[in-house]
């Protein structure tokens, strides 16, 4: 039995050695040098290429090195009879929660519009927002967005979290699914941390904009699938929504000629809100693997039919 590594830039050093160190008696192998394919019986993976799991006939599960998991889906070929399974992390929770309370600041301190007046050698004071006053919406409040939600709510902000069914978080206000435009009406930063399915993909549109409070502000820490490129700046120009903050895009990296980099209102990072430690990440999947052998239910696991 073999425990296979797919990723698609190649660099299987840092995972070999933090798996290596997390169970040494577990066998590692890459696309590159699985001699013997039928001994390979899980495949962990972030972005393999298309087709990458064929031909493996005894493979029984296939895990995301990350929290993410809509890059499996993206493949047309992901076998349908195996287990799918993600990283449920506490450094991934941590760094997206560090990472959404600093744009958030960033965003009602006014800190893009000075730095913009730097640009312009200006001196202009401007009305802030306070943390108490400001009410904050988290599109997709699963246990990442439940994270952020306490993190954002225990500095003071006002949280709000919408997802498919209604989850019990102290002090913020939970909504459900038939409930998202009451959710959109007062959440003056919309943060995206959705999964990436058929029922999310484009969500972020003209529609749902017009439902946000006048002059909302848009975090997408997410995926890009969800955000309808003109759609946001259409909204940008009209005055509808603030500004923009984006981790995450159609096309990575961000093609130079994209429209978004010229953008004032629009701050663009390269997906680095949180990304996965292999050294922090081996242990579970390592356990994972030790509970595939012995026949027991895995950990974070994930549905096919749901995407997430």
């Amino acid at each position: 039995m073999a425990l296979l590594l797919i990723r698609n830039n190649k660099d299987y050093q840092p995972w070999i050695k933090a798996l290596q160190k997390a169970d040494p008696e577990i066998e590692l192998v890459t696309p590159e040098t699985a001699k013997d394919k039928s001994a390979v019986t899980m495949a962990v993976t972030w972005k393999a290429p298309n087709g990458s799991f064929e031909g493996y006939p005894n493979l029984k599960v296939i895990g995301s090195m990350g929290a993410g998991v809509d890059h499996l889906f993206n493949d047309p070929s992901l076998p349908k009879d195996v287990t799918l399974t993600r990283v449920v992390d506490e450094e991934l929770a941590s760094d997206m929660q560090e990472f959404v309370l600093t744009l958030c600041l960033n965003h009602i301190k006014n800190l893009p519009l000075y730095r913009s007046l730097q640009d312009q050698s200006q001196w202009k004071p401007t009305q802030y927002k306070r943390v108490p006053d400001v009410q904050i919406g988290i599109l997709g409040f699963g246990t990442l967005g439940q994270a952020v939600g306490k993190t954002l709510q225990q500095t003071g902000f006002q949280v709000s979290g919408w997802s498919h069914s209604r989850k019990d978080v102290e002090g913020i206000t939970s909504y459900k699914h038939d409930e998202l435009d009451e959710f959109l009406a007062q959440a003056e930063i919309l943060v995206c941390l959705l999964p990436l399915t058929e029922d999310t993909e484009g969500i972020l549109n003209t529609a749902l904009f017009e439902k946000l409070p006048k002059r909302a502000y848009l975090i997408n820490v997410a995926r890009g699938g969800h955000l309808v490129d003109e759609d946001l700046i259409a909204a940008l120009d009209s005055g509808k929504l603030s500004g923009a903050a984006l981790d995450v895009f159609h096309t990575e990296p961000l093609p130079e000629d994209h429209k978004f980099w010229n953008r004032k209102d629009i701050l663009i990072t390269p997906h680095v809100a949180s990304m996965s430690n292999a050294a922090s990440v081996a242990p579970q999947i390592a356990e994972n693997y030790r509970r595939m052998e012995k026949g027991e239910e895995l950990k974070n696991t994930v549905s096919q039919d749901k995407g997430y």
